[in-house]
């Protein structure tokens, strides 16, 4: 009696029992992470795998594609096991050094864009010229996807990046240098706005255009019910802030303003929860004015705006 032959798994068959392995365990956008896995492995972008979706897998790839599925469903994240996440159009690279870069923080760099073109001169400026003169500051810089991104989109400005994590700072050189952005994006070690201080120029008062910071705050009474991808494998330096969540963000309320020019914006992300929260400690600062919250991609109030007084 001869054997039955092997299954043949093409990338067609990968990812519909990929995307239902994931569905089972609950992951985020199950087809897009089987789709980031299996484009990492096969060495593709992840829209020419619908290019030949009967392509056959060789042997080393299905034996790869394994051990990542077994890590990714004991909630390793996807990024980490291929090494890169997308942000604002571009990629950067991610491990556990540093936080995955995600979707609501895009409302940062949005705001950030569309101020700026309300500059009295942005309609008679080149694109090559866009943000010329302006100083930006991106405070818990992470993987640096803030200050690449704008540093991207506004080539004539120039950004200070910050982190009080020589590991997270290591991944964003990279990052910066990857994207041809070492020349105007300076990176520095230190605590929140203590180490805007040691910029010749950022450290000056009244310099900055834009002060933005993405910073930890999730507050000690939720950490237990934090998803286990991300407190079992995210550092948790760039995630816990304390028991309110709120202890870096007062930091960067009462003293941010003092580094902005005036009409210049403070821009920090923070938890749904407690919005209100940050959003009453930034109207009670009188160096601070036109105080709101936006929302982000999912509708979640996450970005609190400040503009320094005139």
């Amino acid at each position: 009696m001869t054997e039955a032959p092997a299954q043949t798994w093409t990338t067609r068959k990968l990812l519909a029992w990929m995307t239902k392995a994931f569905e089972g365990k609950d992951l985020d956008a199950p087809r897009r992470q089987a789709e980031m896995l299996v484009a990492h492995v096969v060495g593709c972008e992840r829209l020419k795998l619908y290019m030949d979706p009967d392509r056959p897998a060789a042997p080393l790839e299905l034996d790869t594609l394994r051990g990542l599925v077994k890590r990714a469903l004991a909630d390793e994240p996807i990024q980490y096991l291929t090494g890169e996440e997308q942000f604002f159009g571009m990629t950067f690279k991610v491990d556990k050094r540093v936080l995955i870069p995600r979707p609501s923080t895009q409302t940062i760099v949005e705001t950030v864009l569309q101020h700026s073109r309300k500059n009295p001169d942005a309609g008679s400026i080149r694109d090559s010229d866009a943000g010329r003169g302006m100083l930006i500051a991106d405070v818990c810089t992470g993987s640096g996807c803030i200050a690449a991104a704008l540093g991207k989109h506004l080539p004539g400005a120039r950004v200070v990046a910050t982190d009080i994590s020589r590991d997270a700072l290591d991944v964003a050189t990279e990052n910066i240098s990857n994207h041809g952005l070492a020349d105007r994006v300076d990176l520095i070690q230190g605590d929140l706005l203590e180490a805007l201080r040691q910029h010749p120029v950022a450290g000056q008062d009244a310099s900055l255009h834009y002060l933005c910071s993405n910073p930890p705050y999730i507050p000690d009474h939720e950490w237990d019910a934090v998803e286990p991808n991300v407190k079992n494998h995210e550092p948790s330096l760039a995630l816990r802030a304390g028991p309110d969540g709120l202890d870096l963000i007062r930091t960067l309320i009462a003293g941010g303003p003092e580094f902005l020019e005036s009409g210049g914006l403070l821009l920090i992300e923070l938890a749904e929860s407690h919005a209100g929260d940050a959003l009453a400690l930034a109207q009670l600062h009188q160096g601070l004015t036109n105080e709101r919250v936006l929302k982000d991609s999912d509708g979640l109030d996450r970005v609190l705006v400040a503009e320094r007084t005139q």
